[in-house]
């Protein structure tokens, strides 16, 4: 890792400053500074994209997807470079953080797929008597300007999710990455500056608090695309005024195991589903439910299984747990994991804090009350319940201010189905956990989860406005 690294304006790498820290996340050491943009760099960075927009707009779709290939191609040559960036500067255990790279290649490989699918619709118009004569087609066009924020949990992929589909459909924006985890997303500015993106295409700026209102409110930007906590999230849309938003907000995913699923595949998936990244993932597996027939059963198993995770040095290949992104958030969690004993929950593993690194935690007879069911843990923490009728299990799911996926392991087709019908989220995974996810599906929730749908093809629709034309032919 550098000692500093740039910012990136209007394509340009820039080093008005270098104000803000980045730390190791196990050790807490400082390795190394990054730029902050002043509200006047953001205004500036606006007007650039606002001026790239005409020469994004008129790029053919080759030259679009030439761009996203060779972004391809670099992200596969520097791989392990950004794996032990993103290792330090997050806390991800090396092997995971190599597992968000290779997301990171397969979104923009995606990208590049489908930046020459961007197809529109012949309509017939001759409806009815008056409107002989007329026929109709339609094509999407990109908005605009965008602007980005971006969280710190995944600094790679989630980044990529608004960047590789903006440059599909052909939209300059603004990115504003998470203050804690900046410079993944800025060694992604190092390889687009590297190709031939229109001057003022892109621009992504480390900034405070601040930065989020003043690409919200602008007008000359006409997609907002927030990934990160529903605290923040809609009050942004609150502020966003006319442009389009697109929200990736927070979960408390459940994950239901029914009594013919096969338990030592349940336990495995789970684990990873709860424990992954220390947990920090908005579809993390929180809420477990079992079956009561086999719930002792299962228990066993997890606890025992849960028991074995390595918990340290990120750095390490064996590690499985690491830190979370500050100690302030263990301590949170580690307080939760606290009040929920004192109300009469009990403790089944972990509970146990080394600085910013939770043991991994399951507990049981958690009030649903309590934040560790109520509100998102975004830490390794998970509950358990039995249960014995299916339907109320579904309605205890849909018992939640949030809704972003579920899991179910079950064998029963019908089963699998009412779960679809009636599961207030945005996707429901049959036979896996709710964390599951590919880089081109649509992804996204309801409720306090979000906002419309990430997933390569659904946000270019969002980056995109259809426009028709009419034709009419004069009768002879």
């Amino acid at each position: 890792m550098l000692e500093s690294y740039p910012l990136y304006l209007g394509n340009e790498p820039q080093r008005p400053n270098a104000d803000l820290e980045v730390t190791d996340k196990f050790s807490g050491k400082p390795v190394s500074r990054v730029p902050l943009a002043d509200a006047k760099l953001i205004d500036t960075a606006i007007g650039l994209a606002e001026q790239a927009a005409p020469a994004m707009r008129e790029m053919a779709s080759f030259e679009r997807q030439e761009i996203l290939n060779q972004c391809v191609g670099r992200f596969e040559e520097r791989a392990e470079e950004f794996a032990q960036v993103l290792c330090v500067e997050a806390g991800k255990p090396i092997r995971d953080s190599r597992g968000e790279v290779s997301r990171l290649i397969d979104t923009f490989r995606v990208a590049a797929e489908e930046s020459v699918r961007m197809t529109g619709e012949v309509m017939t118009l001759d409806i009815s008597a008056r409107a002989r004569g007329y026929s109709g087609m339609w094509k999407r066009v990109p908005v605009g300007p965008c602007s980005f924020i971006t969280p710190f949990n995944f600094p790679f992929n989630l980044a990529a999710h608004k960047i590789a589909p903006a440059l599909a459909v052909g939209c300059p924006f603004v990115l504003k990455p998470a203050s804690k985890t900046p410079i993944s997303a800025l060694l992604m500015g190092e390889v687009l500056a590297q190709t031939n993106l229109p001057k003022g295409a892109f621009s992504i700026l480390p900034a405070t608090r601040e930065g989020s209102d003043l690409l919200t409110v602008d007008d000359r930007l006409k997609l907002l695309s927030f990934t990160g906590s529903p605290a923040v999230g809609w009050p942004l849309k609150a502020k966003a005024g006319r442009k389009k938003v697109v929200l990736e907000l927070g979960g408390n995913a459940g994950c239901v195991i029914d009594e013919d699923a096969d338990l030592d595949d349940a336990v495995g998936r789970v684990i990873v589903g709860a424990f992954y990244q220390s947990g920090q993932s908005c579809i993390s597996v929180q809420r477990i439910y079992v079956h009561e027939s086999v719930y002792s059963t299962f228990k066993e198993k997890l606890v025992a299984a849960t028991k074995k995770l390595k918990c340290g040095d990120p750095r390490s290949e064996q590690t499985f747990i690491g830190p979370m992104i500050s100690e302030t958030e263990a301590e949170r969690l580690e307080k939760w994991i606290q009040s929920a004993l004192a109300s009469g929950a009990k403790l089944l593993c972990g509970g146990g804090r080394r600085g910013a690194v939770l043991e991994p935690s399951l507990l049981e007879g958690v009030a649903k009350t309590e934040s560790l069911c109520a509100e998102e843990a975004f830490g390794p923490v998970a509950v358990l319940e039995a249960f014995d009728d299916f339907d109320a299990v579904l309605d205890e799911i849909n018992d939640s201010a949030f809704g972003l996926q579920a899991g179910l392991f079950t064998r029963d087709i019908y089963k699998a189905h009412r779960a679809w019908d009636r599961l207030e989220v945005g996707g429901v995974v049959i036979g896996d956990v709710p964390s599951w996810r590919v880089d081109n599906m649509p992804y996204g929730g309801v409720k306090d989860s979000g906002l419309g749908r990430e997933g390569i093809r659904f946000s270019m629709e969002d980056m995109t406005e259809i426009r028709l034309m009419v034709l009419r032919t004069p009768r002879k």
